[in-house]
């Protein structure tokens, strides 16, 4: 069934490239958008359109709500996928494409709108019987009452903002002395960031595991969960590890998660596709938030479960229900992605845009690469610095990091710094191998140890095996008729 003529993507990179995917195998034509800096990125080339957006800074581009909805109208798309990131989560943009008439491929935006103030979906939660932290129920400013929240709930604490998302304007605060500058801290960020200063407070916990479920609802209000992720690998609140499905979890405690996580749904009147995400310490789990989108790390429930969410996204968007019950989804093996960032782990994780000079990706048995670089890509400054998701399934956990290693050691990106050292390393730690991972893990020295071995090892065997790759001529002959290609399956 043909749910749509023509969607138009409206981002970039990978996730583009991904929503194009399952749109070619629909039989509906793609329609993308770049800014100045991406005309020859590949998600261009991919689609059977591409229209110029703006300049390359994100609110002349990919953020301009008012042009990416004009160019979907003039190219004649009927709707529109936010892919994450960007507008994913702009209830101000999914009312627009209602407003005009264009569907947008994701919530409601009155559902959005609800979901993204943590503190009023930590109210509604908290209301609906879902477990969620000790803290404030409302924004604060005030230092004084500040003070007595903290005391009441004991250090340490965590300030965040109310309309943040990525770790953004966090501050972890342990004792008074830092109270004040925490929050005068988080509340210029926020407002910076999100343009609403609004903070709030609450209980912090030390080691907690971070695990997300995956749920569908389709506007006959009938919503399925597809079991749970563990994201608790971070750097800098960001997460950069995902398994599915989490390494700790057991039939009693799936069932009370995910019951709140379907319950999160209800209460919110929620359709497409989202996550509810967890914190879970010593037995208990709290809700933290929901994505109201799809996931970056939507790929190894799908390993596991072999749905296609992107594809559901779709046909829910059309209004088709679900084509599934609870009952009819299970478990097969086990998932782990790792993010591949254009960044020195050495250096603090700073970003390193530059040119590819010599890129082969791995493959071979349970083995899923979703990027939208090249040999020859010149990775701008200017957007995210995650340019690749590798992606290893296997029928039990063991077996899935021995995968996860082979394919790592066949990965080969030069000219930049990347995280596949890091990851290589966080493969072979035992404390990882056990599964006893926390979203402080990289802060452990057992990892930092090893990290400058790996590094040197990795860069050693990208050299040895971009020995095989020759450039100049042969380069561009292929580059060339990979263009042709792609223009040929456009007309």
């Amino acid at each position: 069934m043909k749910f749509f003529e023509k969607i138009l993507i409206a981002n970039r990179g990978e996730i583009a490239i991904r929503v194009m995917r399952a749109c070619r195998e629909l039989d509906i034509d793609t329609v993308a958008i770049y800014s100045s800096v991406d005309k020859n990125a590949l998600h261009v080339k991919y689609a059977d359109e591409a229209f110029p957006v703006g300049d390359a800074h994100p609110s002349k581009s990919y953020l301009n709500m008012d042009r990416i909805v004009d160019i979907a109208k003039k190219s004649g798309a009927e709707a529109i996928h936010p892919g994450y990131g960007f507008l994913a989560e702009n209830y101000r943009f999914a009312r627009l494409c209602a407003d005009e008439g264009v569907t947008f491929i994701g919530p409601r935006s009155k559902t959005i709108k609800a979901m993204g103030s943590k503190i009023g979906s930590k109210q509604m939660m908290k209301k609906a019987g879902v477990p969620v932290l000790p803290g404030t129920n409302e924004g604060i400013s005030d230092i004084d009452t500040a003070k007595k929240v903290a005391e009441e709930i004991g250090y340490p604490i965590i300030v965040k903002a109310s309309a943040g998302g990525g770790g953004i304007g966090m501050q972890i605060v342990n004792d008074e002395t830092m109270l004040e500058e925490a929050i005068t801290g988080s509340m210029r960020i926020a407002q910076s960031a999100f343009g609403d200063p609004t903070v709030f407070i609450e209980k912090y916990l030390v080691k907690p595991r971070h695990i997300e479920f995956q749920v569908l609802a389709d506007e006959s209000g009938h919503a399925v969960h597809l079991f749970d992720r563990e994201c608790s690998i971070q750097r800098r609140h960001q997460k950069l590890v995902e398994e599915a499905p989490s390494a700790i979890m057991t039939p009693e405690l799936r069932e009370r998660m995910s019951a709140a996580a379907l319950k999160v749904a209800g209460v919110s009147d929620y359709t497409n596709a989202g996550s509810v995400e967890f914190l879970y310490n010593n037995g208990n789990f709290y809700f933290m938030e929901m994505n109201t989108r799809l996931q970056v790390e939507h790929t190894i429930t799908e390993f596991i479960t072999g749905i296609d969410l992107v594809r559901q996204q779709i046909a829910i968007a059309a209004g088709e229900n679900l084509p599934f019950d609870q009952e009819d989804i299970s478990i097969r093996g086990h998932a782990i992605e790792c993010r591949i960032n254009a960044e020195d782990p050495l250096n603090n994780f700073a970003a390193d845009p530059g040119k590819i000079l010599r890129y082969r990706s791995p493959g071979g048995p349970g083995i899923r690469v979703d990027s939208g670089i090249h040999m020859g890509y010149m990775i701008p400054p200017n957007y995210d610095s995650m340019i690749a998701k590798l992606c290893a399934w296997d029928s039990t956990r063991p077996e899935v990091i021995k995968r996860m290693l082979r394919a790592i050691s066949e990965y080969i990106i030069l000219g930049i710094k990347t995280t596949l050292p890091l990851h290589y390393a966080i493969m072979n730690n035992p404390q990882f191998i056990e599964g006893n991972t926390h979203t402080h893990f990289l802060q452990e020295e057992h990892i930092i140890k090893t990290l400058e071995r790996y590094k040197t090892d990795e860069e050693a065997r990208m050299q040895t095996l971009a020995g095989s790759f020759s450039q100049g001529n042969k380069v561009a002959a292929i580059t060339a008729a990979v263009n042709v290609y792609l223009q040929q399956k456009k007309g």
